[in-house]
C-alpha cells in the first residue's frame, strides 16, 4: 500500500481539532488544538504543519445531522474546509463524524479524565477518531 501522509480536522466554532498519521497510514494520532482567532491566522498554523508533515490531503469531519442530512452546521464546515483546501493547494475528502466527539469523551472519561475540563484534548482525540476511519477505509479499498 502506497504510503500517505494525511491530516484530519475536527473543525468546531471555536477550535479546530487537528490529527495527523504515521508514513505507513496505519494510526491517527492527535497532534494539536487549534483556537479559532481568524482565517488567516489559522490558515498559518496549517501551512506550518503541512510543511513540517509534508501533508498530501486533508481529512475534514462532516457533522451529518442524526438523520443523514447537511444542516448548516455541516454547510459551514463544508464552506472552511474547502477554503482551507484551495489555500494549502491539498485534495480534500469528508469523513462522516457524528458521535465522535462523543467516543472522544468516553475515552476521557476512561482515562478517569474529566471532559468539561479537557476540550482542546476532545478536539484533538475527535480528529485522531475522524482520521483513524477514513485510514481504515482507505486500507479496505486497497
Amino acid at each position: 500500500m502506497p504510503q500517505i501522509s494525511a491530516l484530519g480536522l475536527d473543525i468546531g466554532r471555536k477550535r479546530i481539532g487537528v490529527a495527523g498519521c504515521d508514513r505507513t497510514g496505519l494510526i491517527a494520532t492527535g497532534l494539536t488544538t487549534i483556537e479559532r482567532k481568524s482565517f488567516t491566522d489559522d490558515l498559518a498554523k496549517f501551512q506550518q504543519l503541512v510543511a513540517e508533515r509534508e501533508v498530501e490531503i486533508l481529512i475534514v469531519g462532516l457533522p451529518y445531522s442524526m438523520d443523514g442530512t447537511l444542516g448548516y452546521q455541516a454547510k459551514q464546515v463544508q464552506k472552511l474546509a474547502r477554503s482551507y483546501a484551495k489555500a494549502l493547494n491539498l485534495p480534500l475528502e469528508y469523513v462522516d463524524e457524528r458521535l465522535t466527539s462523543f467516543q472522544a469523551e468516553e475515552l476521557l472519561k476512561a482515562e478517569n479524565r474529566s471532559p468539561s475540563r479537557n476540550k482542546n484534548l476532545i478536539d484533538r482525540k475527535a480528529a485522531a477518531i475522524i482520521l483513524q476511519q477514513w485510514l481504515d477505509e482507505r486500507r479496505k479499498r486497497q
